[in-house]
């Protein structure tokens, strides 16, 4: 399995994705849209890298556009699946690893912020994220309206650093903003993730009653 992910993540380098958008722009938005539509089913995909390619082909808006709709359609998807299959071995599974089950808590107190926070980072725990929401049967619209906005405001931010790549590359003091950027989404994922766990394995506990 880590043998899988080494290898996906070295061909998806962010020129081949580029190659790999071009060889097929004749289907029109189809590729750009398909690419982070896979992000919810193949975890190690590189979501930085595909969104700022997306954004160099296509342009700022429509790479934010196709980017946005993969995205979206893909986690709702995911979550979609999960929440109609809670009940299945299969499903009950998964939902009984640690990371899962902490993170089914939360989502249980908390679901919209759950969500849409975590869909605001460019990288973290994304298939997690929509398997918790749905194993614990958060409303749809709910689901919807915080993948809607927290992806939207993630994919924006990545595509307009993609776009303006050549700006960052002929003045790299610019990249200081980008490393901050990168640095900041994951020390705010994780510092997320440690609250989420925390706040769960709390809830979790069974509280003590006075006789």
């Amino acid at each position: 399995m880590l043998g899988a992910e080494i290898s996906i993540m070295e061909y998806f380098t962010e020129q081949n994705i580029e190659l790999l958008l071009e060889r097929f722009r004749s289907l029109g938005p189809l590729p750009g849209i398909l690419l982070t539509f896979l992000k919810s089913f193949v975890p190690p995909l590189p979501t930085i890298m595909i969104v700022g390619a997306n954004a160099a082909i296509y342009g700022l808006w429509l790479g934010f556009l196709y980017s946005w709709i993969g995205l979206v359609t893909g986690s709702f998807l995911t979550f979609w699946l999960f929440r109609k299959a809670s009940d299945t071995p299969f499903i009950q599974r998964w939902a009984v690893r640690p990371k899962v089950r902490m993170a089914m808590v939360w989502a249980q107190r908390n679901g919209f912020s759950f969500v849409f926070l975590l869909s605001m980072l460019p990288i973290g725990p994304f298939v997690v994220i929509n398997m918790a929401a749905g194993l614990t049967r958060m409303p749809t619209f709910s689901f919807a309206a915080a993948v809607t906005l927290g992806k939207g405001v993630m994919v924006f931010c990545v595509s307009y650093i993609g776009m303006h790549l050549s700006d960052f590359i002929a003045q790299p003091v610019k990249l200081i903003g980008v490393a901050l950027f990168i640095a900041a989404s994951i020390w705010l994922n994780r510092r997320l993730q440690a609250y989420f766990t925390s706040s769960a394995a709390v809830a979790s506990e069974p509280s003590n009653t006075m006789e």
